[in-house]
């Protein structure tokens, strides 16, 4: 219906509504007068028509789509039939000097009732119509009986041809019991399984923003016990905004398992560091590398460098952050380099003169560099020297090294080549105007190298999941979290720091892969879980920091500072020159034993490192 056929529709029939009304509530009063006799009555009808209409006007009452009508419809309804009443009621005082009291009562009831009725007649005529019976619609259970979940209960009512919502379940006492819309509270998140298994449930939906990841994690331990489906209510916001619908139920993702809380950044300092600044990320196009660029684009710089060996890694990030509307101030520079070549990182440096480098680019995958440690020695630990002596011959202000709990006490040839990264890094910062300092922390959920996309892969093809070992424990966060830690480290930097990150407890290789089992629709007893043995190079436990380093007071939410431990130059460079001359057979016993503090030279070389 076009706007001209509602607007003259809604009109004749509130004109008949508004008159009507006023002599209907005389004759029930005054049964045996004659309305049509008293001229105070006609001329109200009249004031009470004419004051209808432009009060009709004013609240847009022709103009709302009364189909979708909720409460705050029929609060504007009853402003409206409010100032008119009260306008002819004034119009009785000054024609007679005084007011049929209970013929207006009884006209603004009357006048609420069919104005209000012939409206959500309209409503209740849409959900009717609305309603598509479905064999396939799934049976749910909303937790959380708050505004939340009585607006996903509202919204799935509207298109019930998915799901048909049977339940409650909320831990506020006060709510056990009760009745939203139609549908009960049945209980509180204890009683899940049993709700689930008594009324047929076959999905279970969150629906509590303010849930903390902890709380998060013990219901979702709760409903692992059923067989159905869990999915989360999209963010409130996202719904506000119109990002989402509230019915686009997501699905529990194994970073909301973890049970940690959002990181809050100290923007100011953050500001102070990147804010219209130069910034070069090395490692641009990788998991974390990438990651970095994203969250410095939100400090706007006046210019990131993407720097990386891969090139079509580079080309994506480089892409999706020059197409974003808001960054259009920002210039993204995409450079192909390899670390390992020196001459090409100092013509780099030189030439941007960043004030801010991230070097994320390393290779990290441990197996894979215990069968390569050339290659490991080569990027990990030359390749940073490489950026590190660019970063201090071009006078950068800050420099942030991306390193790993694996550099504590390494037994793999990763972990040592990063360590001995660590120390170049702390060696610089000992004379170097610039500030150098390297960040640790642990796993992160979802990168390349992670056991996340194996597990996925291996679950999709029926199984068995392979776990190296039952007890094999690792730290874990997200890489946005990771990222973020890495930014503010490096606003804190005053030069030779290990910042390392809480990475919270650790978890249970094997948990995490009964998680993603459960998060991917299975049974634990339908996909089977394999262990393959501890593979070279591997701990059982990874650490943050080992005992010479540990100091306990945190400089920052969720960051502690390690103690440098450093070694002579004259040394270190002796070591880099073995580490390049000595054969395959001894790089890997030499690493170890550098890398652990066993600074045992077999021969002394004059040459020097470039």
């Amino acid at each position: 219906m076009n706007y001209t056929a509602r607007y003259t529709i809604f009109s004749i029939l509130d004109s008949l509504i508004v008159v009507s009304a006023i002599f209907i509530s005389y004759f029930l009063l005054h049964p045996t007068l004659n309305i049509y006799s008293d001229a105070v009555i006609v001329f109200s009808s009249i004031t009470l028509l004419i004051s209808h209409h432009i009060m009709a006007y004013f609240f847009q009452l022709y103009n709302r789509m009364w189909s979708l009508a909720s409460v705050r419809e029929l609060l504007t309804i009853g402003y409206a039939v409010t100032t008119s009443v009260c306008t002819a009621s004034a119009m009785q005082l000054l024609i007679k000097q005084d007011i049929y009291f209970r013929v207006m009562v009884v006209t603004w009831l009357l006048l609420i009732l069919l104005i209000g009725g012939s409206r959500f007649l309209l409503r209740i005529a849409h959900d009717w119509t609305s309603f598509k019976p479905n064999e396939d619609v799934k049976r749910v259970l909303i937790i959380g009986a708050g505004e939340a979940g009585t607006m996903l209960l509202r919204s799935l009512k509207r298109n019930p041809s998915q799901y048909l919502v049977v339940a409650f379940v909320d831990d506020d006492r006060n709510k056990q019991h009760l009745k939203i819309v139609d549908v009960n509270v049945c209980g509180t998140t204890k009683d899940i399984p049993q709700i689930v298994e008594d009324k047929g449930i076959e999905e279970i939906i969150l629906a509590i923003p303010s849930l903390s990841k902890k709380e998060m994690q013990k219901i979702y331990t709760r409903c692992g016990e059923t067989k159905a489906t869990i999915k989360i209510m999209p963010k409130i916001e996202d719904v506000m905004t119109g990002k989402v619908s509230v019915k686009n139920m997501q699905e529990i993702k194994i970073e909301d398992l973890l049970g940690r809380e959002e990181v809050k950044l100290d923007m100011l300092a953050l500001s102070k560091t990147l804010t219209n600044k130069t910034i070069l990320i090395t490692g641009a196009g990788g998991s974390i590398g990438s990651e970095i660029c994203r969250q410095t684009a939100q400090f706007y710089p006046k210019q990131i460098i993407l720097l990386g060996h891969g090139e079509n890694s580079i080309y994506k990030i480089h892409m999706e952050l020059s197409e974003k509307n808001e960054y259009t101030n920002i210039e993204f520079v995409p450079i192909i380099a390899d670390v390992q070549d020196r001459e090409r990182i100092f013509e780099v440096v030189q030439h941007f003169q960043p004030d801010v480098i991230y070097h994320a680019a390393a290779h990290k995958h441990v197996p894979m560099m215990e069968s390569n440690p050339r290659e490991a020695v080569k990027n990990n630990i030359f390749g940073t020297k490489n950026i590190a002596d660019a970063a201090h011959a071009s006078g950068v202000s800050n420099f942030v090294m991306i390193s790993t709990d694996k550099a504590v006490n390494p037994p793999n040839v990763m972990g040592a080549t990063k360590r001995i990264a660590e120390i170049i890094i702390q060696n610089l910062a000992a004379y170097s105007d610039t500030n150098f300092a390297a960040v640790r922390f642990g796993n992160v959920l979802g990168s390349r190298g992670s056991v996340i996309p194996r597990f996925k892969s291996q679950i999709a093809a029926g199984g068995p999941v392979t776990v190296t070992h039952p007890e094999m424990t690792r730290y874990f966060m997200t890489i946005p979290e990771a990222s973020k830690l890495v930014l503010q480290a490096g606003a804190l930097a005053q030069g030779g720091e290990i910042f390392v990150l809480d990475m919270g407890e650790p978890i249970k290789i094997v948990d995490l892969a009964k998680n993603l089992i459960r998060l991917s629709g299975f049974l634990e007893d339908e996909i089977d879980i394999e262990f393959t043995g501890i593979r070279p190079g591997e701990k059982m436990y990874e650490e943050l920091l080992n005992d010479e380093e540990i100091q306990e007071e945190n400089i920052y939410p969720k960051i502690h500072v390690g103690k440098a431990i450093c070694i002579e130059e004259q040394l270190l460079m002796t070591i880099l020159i073995e580490l390049e001359e000595c054969n395959l057979l001894e790089l890997k016993h030499k690493l170890l034993d550098v890398a652990n503090g066993k600074w045992v030279i077999s021969k002394f070389s004059p040459k020097t490192i470039a």
